[in-house]
């Protein structure tokens, strides 16, 4: 295999891991001000993704820095190109970093509705908006010869993208509140259940759509099988929901996300950036690549650290894998 295909592959896997992790703490975020009926709620809400949620944006921190290293013509012009989209997202990110870091910094109600609100958005946001993104990214945007993005913001708003958008909100939305059900106990632990059921036809009619609808306009033999068996995971999540096994059901919603998200990065290859203005001026994993030297070297770095870093994430999931209740918090 060649190396340009083992980064976009590598590329992919990262995204894989950056909307499984990522996923449910955007989820719980949103999640706040829904399921947290006073403080202590949200503190257990907050306490449950506290230990995680800076070490799964690293998944993305990796994601980008691999792509301007490995594709640095994708990099280009797709930062250039959805600038305004990216910069709402970091500046999100930004805001829910200092919002969790500063919540408790204070006694005082106002002072933490305030940075809850702050939660809410950090996390619907970039929820919504990575949906965005990537739909723009599989169908196409417009490129011209020179690989320098010809469009505008309204031209990412399409019809098809917001669909994206709203995949993304509702699949991490309902991962969040599965993982609240498996991570929580008491009150909380059932009314996140509940929730988990409630929204769970809705999140399933609109993924099947979006995924539908990209097999038609963009799919591949080998992506209906992959479709198919996103569709079967996120069905089995829900079933193991009604049935009150947390663990599968966050299993289901954790193998639906891998699923639909190879689906997107198997229809897109070998392109990286389709261009709608015509196919010949579309970056490709050959077109858009470093040089082999280059390739090699960061090979080599990935195959030395991302087994530490996989591990080190790992155990501290380990660590903190217990449930969290009202029991140890005060008022």
């Amino acid at each position: 295999m060649e190396l340009t295909t083992v980064w976009f592959v590598l590329i992919g896997v990262l995204w894989i891991g950056y909307f499984v992790l990522e996923g449910f703490d955007f989820g719980v975020g949103v999640l706040l001000p829904i399921l947290g009926r006073d403080n202590v709620d949200r503190r257990i809400m907050i306490n449950a993704i506290g230990p995680v949620w800076d070490g799964n944006e690293v998944w993305l921190l990796v994601a980008g820095g691999a792509t301007f290293a490995a594709f640095p013509e994708w990099y280009a012009t797709l930062f250039s190109g959805f600038y305004l989209p990216l910069l709402l997202i970091l500046l999100a990110l930004i805001i829910r970093g200092v919002a969790f870091e500063f919540r408790g910094k204070h006694d005082s109600d106002r002072w933490r509705r305030g940075w809850d609100r702050a939660i809410f958005w950090g996390s619907l946001l970039p929820a919504f908006l990575w949906g965005v993104a990537f739909a723009n990214i599989v169908a196409g945007v417009p490129i011209n010869a020179q690989h320098i993005y010809t469009g505008n913001l309204f031209t990412l708003l399409n019809p098809y993208a917001l669909l994206g958008g709203l995949v993304t909100l509702g699949l991490f939305l309902l991962h969040g509140a599965v993982f609240l059900s498996l991570k929580t106990g008491g009150d909380l632990r059932a009314r996140a259940r509940a929730l988990a059921l409630r929204i769970s036809p809705a999140v399933v009619a609109v993924a099947a759509a979006f995924l539908v609808i990209t097999q038609i306009m963009h799919g591949k033999p080998l992506t209906w099988a992959t479709t198919a068996l996103a569709a079967g995971a996120l069905i089995g999540g829900v079933v193991a929901a009604v049935r009150g096994r947390e663990g599968w059901a966050f299993t289901g919603t954790a193998i639906t996300i891998v699923l639909a998200t190879a689906t997107l990065f198997l229809d897109l290859w070998p392109n990286v950036m389709p261009s709608s203005t015509s196919p010949l001026y579309s970056l490709t994993v050959t077109n858009a690549a470093s040089s082999p030297y280059t390739l090699t070297v960061m090979t080599w770095v990935a195959a030395i650290f991302t087994p530490v870093v996989l591990g080190y994430q790992a155990w501290t999931y380990w660590v903190f894998r217990k449930r969290l209740t009202r029991t140890p918090i005060a008022q």
